[in-house]
């Protein structure tokens, strides 16, 4: 079969993106072939086309998607032909009109939430559960400090903070994402060119610190979130938009008061279908619940993914944004 899908033939910008003809072939033992509806478009996919996550070349791009299953290999089980479907993993070739998946990674989509929806939450979504649920288990009263709070982690993740009885400080770039991050949850912003962050963050706790920092934007942020834990505080570092963490000596811990520091990924809190199913379940009742609301602020056509990338990192988008086949 013939299907239209972004490949990548080197790193590097958003040019190297292009809409190219593939051959599909049927579905592998394992597998299912999944018709996508819907993809979603994450910060994670510009670490793979810049090589900062390195794959394979030529390789595909994207780690969500949605759509509905046209067939199955042999062996599986776990979905059947006309199922609605999402998924998120590896290896990345979401920006594409069909796939095959290993489908005990696929979720079935819950009645109440469309396509659209489910490809624009699942990444995000299960990136904000283990920030909030497993890295550092949001408690009520805790102060936490979370960057590019207008994203699409961030605005999902601010959310469910506030509805765990946090208290949410965002950091964002503009004063239209202050406002966004405001209505999703959000008690106090903090500008991203502010030069002083942690100091701010100590105005804003009576001089005691957050109790965890979710910081997606790496190198240039790094120091300044450890200064503005409390003592035993959490960093947890989880991207690197402005480039990967240099190295720390541990008694930069110490003398701030015993911190911990953790540099979670996704794909180990969902390494089992039991634990991917678990987690799913969660994220799904607290969006049809209302105390997470899904914004879904950008669509592009697949074949301008270019584009997309582009406003991604020009830090256009807000919320979450989806690649349509």
């Amino acid at each position: 079969m013939k299907v239209n899908a972004i490949r990548m033939h080197q790193y590097g910008g958003p040019d190297v993106l292009q809409f190219d003809e593939i051959d599909l072939a049927p579905p592998a033992e394992g597998e299912a072939q999944i018709r996508h509806t819907a993809i979603g478009l994450n910060y994670i996919d510009t670490y793979h086309r810049t090589g900062l996550y390195p794959m394979a070349l030529p390789a595909g791009l994207g780690s969500e998607a949605a759509g509905v299953v046209e067939a199955v290999g042999p062996g599986v089980t776990e979905v059947k032909p006309g199922d609605r479907v999402v998924y998120t993993g590896r290896p990345a070739d979401a920006y594409s009109e069909r796939r095959n998946f290993p489908a005990w990674q696929c979720v079935q989509i819950p009645d109440g939430i469309e396509d659209d929806q489910a490809a624009a939450i699942l990444l995000k979504g299960l990136t904000a559960w283990y920030l909030l649920k497993r890295s550092y288990r949001v408690q009520a009263g805790d102060s936490v400090l979370l960057y590019a709070a207008a994203g699409g982690v961030g605005s999902l993740a601010s959310q469910w903070a506030k509805s765990l009885g946090a208290t949410v400080i965002g950091v964002v770039s503009t004063a239209a994402k202050a406002a966004l991050a405001r209505a999703n949850g959000c008690a106090h912003i903090i500008m991203a060119d502010d030069a002083d962050v942690a100091g701010r963050v100590r105005e804003l706790t009576d001089g005691e610190g957050v109790a965890a920092v979710y910081d997606s934007v790496g190198k240039d942020s790094f120091i300044a979130s450890l200064d503005s834990l409390r003592p035993h505080g959490v960093m947890v570092t989880f991207g690197n938009a402005t480039g990967p963490v240099d190295p720390i000596a541990p008694v930069e811990l110490a003398k701030r008061g015993s911190l911990f520091l953790t540099r979670p990924i996704l794909f180990d809190f969902i390494g089992t279908r039991e634990s991917l199913l678990e987690a799913a379940a969660e994220l799904f009742a607290v969006v049809a619940s209302g105390t997470v609301k899904i914004s879904i602020n950008q669509r592009y056509a697949l074949k301008d993914a270019q584009q997309a990338h582009i406003d991604l990192e020009a830090r256009k988008t807000t919320g979450s944004t989806v690649l349509v086949p």
